[in-house]
């Protein structure tokens, strides 16, 4: 399969913060008359957010058998996101991917914000412990600290290792490919302090660890430097991307990514700085997508100083492989255990399918805008909070942890925990007036793009104007008394929600959370957010399953005719 040739990218800063990145790619390749009789060819295979996607998995084994077969020192790396996802995760926490990681012969994997979602449980990071434990490879990580958490004490190495060992943690690490030595060092994205469950695991600046990585290897003599990223090729501007990386660190030669989930199927090449000023030394970045659909081919040419003179990449679609015979018993070994649970019906019947719109262009999505699916979960976790507190007058649930929908048919436990994937337990709040409106302010900040912080609510209804200033847009929160009227919030008054743990740390930029939470005031109830889903829906039975939302996140700025006089709501 021919590798597809590289394409350049030049942006100013000011082009990368203001329009979510609208690039401009213009075809490149490198002059075949700049190489050097003792130039350097380098292959990498890489992957990234793979999420538990395992099915195909045995197809990914043979892709790289058969690569590894021409070339047996291609580098195989992964750019972090393998926890959480499906039904593998949900019962083998990472053991189940590592096995065939380790079959497959990684060199070495950095952290996605993934890796960290079972902070908050009982056991904390022991998953993660035991995945890099039992690991057949090392890890790199240069802007996370695991310092504070006992668990990683004997993982943990803060430095650069010439001699890196299977099962630990560095800085950096060099490694030899063909008598070159050849530089990685790995960054995860800073939101994983709001978008997981890190606990005592310290994130830091991506820019400034990158900038100290390289010149410690440059001062060791190595001038082959990869960067093995979970921050995202376009993602957020304000917090760190790869785009951003290229551009203001120099001397990273190639950027493997991961976290946006992006299909490069072809090599970007980055020549300018965040000014337009030529850089000494290009960047290539690569990403595979997400799910173990891909897996890249990158084959890199550096001269005798270690600058890329010439690449090539692609993404090899695993579909067309064939099945390697070990991975396929292998997996079978953990299917039988996975499919019994995953296709055990739960009792319900849908006759309308429960979607999960997306959208990245403002129109409907779980992320902005109220859904059947997300009103019946938090219908759900407001009923199983009033057994534990009859104080609970609301529900509240983030939208980006909404992630599948259910189609029409039976409901099977698998489909609930792909809805719900994340393991959260449900937790409950003390907040006032105040409190409340300025989450509510924080949910609506982006509307109408995306945001996965959109709270969605049962046993209230909060109204907003969008033609307001962010900040400035929410007009007036109820709840849902006991005869089923809508009564406003008030600002001095103290009220109780439920929401799920995640978000009740903080999750998702919410000060207000995290500040409560710090204070005292959340108080974890034990319950699965997907259990607690799937109890819910037996309850209601197939023939209650509702077809239409309800208004209960209004736009008044848009719709204030339609809903000028609040009408009466669901009685708990």
């Amino acid at each position: 399969m021919p590798l597809k040739k590289l394409l350049v990218i030049a942006i100013t800063v000011k082009t990368l913060l203001v329009s979510s990145l609208f690039l401009i790619l213009n075809p490149f390749f490198v002059s075949a008359e700049t190489k050097k009789e003792d130039s350097f060819t380098l292959t990498i295979l890489h992957n990234n957010d793979t999420h538990a996607n395992l099915d195909n998995v045995a197809k990914t084994v043979t892709a790289v058998k058969k690569i590894r077969m021409n070339n047996p020192n291609a580098l195989l790396l992964h750019a972090g996101d393998v926890f959480t996802g499906t039904l593998y995760f949900h019962t083998k926490k990472g053991k189940a991917d590592l096995q065939f990681m380790n079959l497959m012969g990684y060199d070495v994997m950095t952290f996605g914000n993934h890796e960290f979602d079972l902070g908050s449980s009982s056991e904390g990071h022991q998953a993660l412990v035991d995945f890099v434990k039992n690991a057949k490879f090392p890890f790199v990580s240069s802007n996370i600290d695991f310092s504070r958490d006992d668990k990683f004490n004997d993982l943990y190495h803060d430095k650069i290792s010439t001699l890196a060992q299977n099962g630990h943690i560095y800085n950096s690490i060099i490694k030899e490919v063909n008598g070159e030595k050849i530089g990685i060092f790995g960054l995860t994205t800073k939101e994983t302090t709001t978008i997981s469950s890190p606990g005592q695991v310290i994130f830091s600046s991506f820019i400034e660890k990158a900038k100290k990585a390289v010149k410690e290897f440059e001062n060791m003599g190595v001038n082959k430097i990869i960067a093995l990223t979970h921050i995202g090729f376009n993602d957020n501007a304000k917090v760190d991307n790869d785009l951003l990386l290229a551009m203001k660190v120099d001397g990273i030669d190639i950027i493997v990514g991961g976290h946006s989930h992006t299909e490069l199927t072809e090599p970007v090449l980055i020549k300018t700085d965040v000014n337009g000023k030529a850089k000494e030394e290009p960047t290539v970045i690569v990403q595979a997508g997400e799910y173990n659909t891909n897996l890249g081919m990158l084959n890199v040419i550096f001269d005798n100083r270690g600058k890329v003179i010439e690449a090539e990449g692609d993404l090899l679609k695993i579909e067309n492989f064939e099945e390697d015979p070990e991975a396929v018993d292998l997996l079978n070994e953990y299917k039988s255990e996975i499919y019994n649970f995953a296709n055990q019906e739960i009792g319900v019947h849908l006759n309308h399918p429960l979607e999960n719109p997306r959208s990245s262009n403002g129109n409907a999505s779980v992320r902005n805008s109220e859904t059947i699916l997300a009103n019946l979960i938090t219908d759900g976790m407001l009923y199983a909070a009033k057994k534990y507190d009859e104080k609970v007058l609301m529900a509240v649930q983030n939208g980006g942890g909404i992630r599948a929908p259910i189609e029409a048919g039976p409901i099977t436990n698998g489909k609930i925990i792909q809805v719900l994937p994340f393991g959260n337990t449900l937790s409950t709040i003390d907040l006032t007036g105040i409190e409340l409106k300025k989450a509510f302010e924080h949910s609506v900040h982006a509307y109408p793009e995306e945001f996965g912080g959109f709270l969605h609510i049962a046993g209230g209804k909060v109204e907003f104007d969008s033609t307001k200033a962010a900040g400035k847009r929410v007009v007036a929160i109820y709840f849902i008394d006991e005869n089923g009227d809508y009564v406003k919030i008030k600002d001095i008054e103290t009220y109780t929600i439920v929401t799920n743990y995640f978000t009740a740390k903080g999750g998702d930029g919410y000060d207000i959370f995290q500040k409560a939470y710090e204070e005292g005031r959340v108080k974890e109830l034990g319950k699965f957010d997907w259990d607690n889903f799937r109890q819910h829906l037996q309850r209601l039975g197939s023939a209650n399953i509702p077809t239409n939302t309800e208004g209960r996140i209004i736009d008044v700025g848009k719709n204030y005719n339609k809903y000028k006089h609040p009408d009466k709501g669901i009685n708990y």
